[in-house]
């Protein structure tokens, strides 16, 4: 029986992802937050938010992924150095991809804070305060789900990356 790393490299692998939201903004307007996701490796994802209120933010992190049914269904998750949980499930059958975020209270109250690129040193380490207010219970729950627009293999946009950076 294969393990999951074996199926990560035949299912995921360098496999990257730009999928929709369909959203509203403030005001009820339909919009659509694009996110851009990147299977780099069995233990890291790298990815870019492009629309919705968390746009403009670059990341990378530490990632742990689940094969629930090998060329069908898996799910990563991660957790970011501004205190929020995430936990993706890719449905590869239907091209949707659904979401669970446990927004920081940092994070989710101080958006624009968390903005930026993780490269660079003053938004990691401005993104890692974020962590540290409020605490556990403070979360903002947000759960969505999105229709995959693109998929290909490597790195697209989303510029250079070595598994060797500090993530949290």
């Amino acid at each position: 029986m294969p393990s999951t790393e074996d199926n990560f490299n035949s299912d995921l692998k360098d496999v990257h992802l730009i999928y929709d939201y369909d959203a509203q903004d403030d005001q009820g307007n339909p919009e659509k937050w694009r996110y851009e996701m990147w299977f780099y490796s069995f233990d890291r994802i790298v990815y870019a938010i492009h629309g919705g209120p968390m746009a403009g933010r670059k990341n990378y992190q530490k990632a742990e992924y689940q094969c629930i049914r090998p060329g069908e269904l898996w799910q990563c998750n991660w957790l970011e150095e501004t205190g929020t949980i995430c936990s993706l499930v890719w449905d590869m059958k239907n091209d949707t991809v659904t979401t669970l975020l446990g927004f920081s209270k940092g994070h989710w109250e101080n958006a624009k804070e968390a903005l930026g690129d993780k490269r660079n040193k003053d938004d990691f380490q401005r993104w890692r305060d974020l962590a540290s207010i409020g605490k556990q219970t403070d979360r903002f729950m947000l759960s969505e789900q999105a229709k995959i627009a693109e998929r290909f293999t490597g790195r697209g946009e989303l510029g250079e990356f070595d598994a060797s950076w500090e993530t949290m």
